[in-house]
């Protein structure tokens, strides 16, 4: 009787958490995200045997055992590790919750506008670049899993993102998961067909998403 064949090992990158955009030394934009679902990302496939690149924002959580971690800051910073550690990667799952404008430029020292007496003020923003569409573009038939967190219209936009972005699999959840332990998602492919997941805890959401790897080997994950 023949043996089963083993799924190979590969080499996963994931992003995780936020970025932050300074302003000046000690004042940045940022955003809600823990990171939790990244991080779950990565310990689900470290678990499955695949080496794993983790590329995190600036968050409060420990590394995964097996994990390869790389810290960033900015979006230009995460564009650059990300890009680095796609090179040699068979897939991306890009959980981040990457800033889609920073300050035109950063203050060299702390922003005083107040000592002026001014009640208002203009913050000029320019675009971050889109790190998903830009590594997407070029990932032949490597695995690439998008997120899009949606206040409304979630679906159709997910849809256009998955696109867009040349992604093979968006994940769609809301709000509510930022800074949750639990979270409803729900999954979208390229064939047009969606798999939701409610209420369950990051970990089940990670285990299920590291079990997309079968289109990459087109064996269980």
């Amino acid at each position: 009787m023949a043996r089963a064949q083993k799924a190979p090992r590969l080499h996963i990158v994931v992003t995780a958490g936020p970025t932050r955009e300074y302003i000046d030394p000690v004042r940045y934009m940022s955003n809600e995200s823990s990171g939790l679902m990244g991080f779950s990302i990565a310990d689900a496939a470290a678990r499955a045997g695949h080496r794993v690149t983790l590329v995190a924002g600036p968050v409060s959580l420990d590394t995964p055992r097996g994990v390869t971690r790389v810290d960033v800051v900015s979006a230009r910073d995460m564009l650059r590790a990300v890009r680095s550690a796609f090179a040699t990667a068979d897939a991306l799952y890009m959980a981040a919750a990457v800033a889609d404008w920073r300050p035109a430029r950063k203050l060299a020292g702390k922003w005083r506008l107040k000592d002026t007496g001014a009640e208002s003020t203009n913050l000029q923003l320019v675009r971050n670049p889109d790190i998903l569409a830009t590594v997407a573009r070029r990932k032949a038939k490597r695995l690439v899993v998008g997120f899009a967190l949606e206040t409304g219209a979630g679906v159709s936009r997910a849809k256009v993102k998955l696109k867009k972005k040349n992604a093979d699999f968006v994940v769609l959840n809301s709000t509510s998961a930022l800074n949750a332990a639990r979270t409803t998602v729900t999954i979208i492919g390229t064939d047009g067909k969606a798999r939701t997941m409610r209420n369950r805890t990051k970990g089940a959401v990670a285990r299920a998403l590291v079990g997309l790897l079968a289109e990459v080997t087109r064996q269980p994950a």
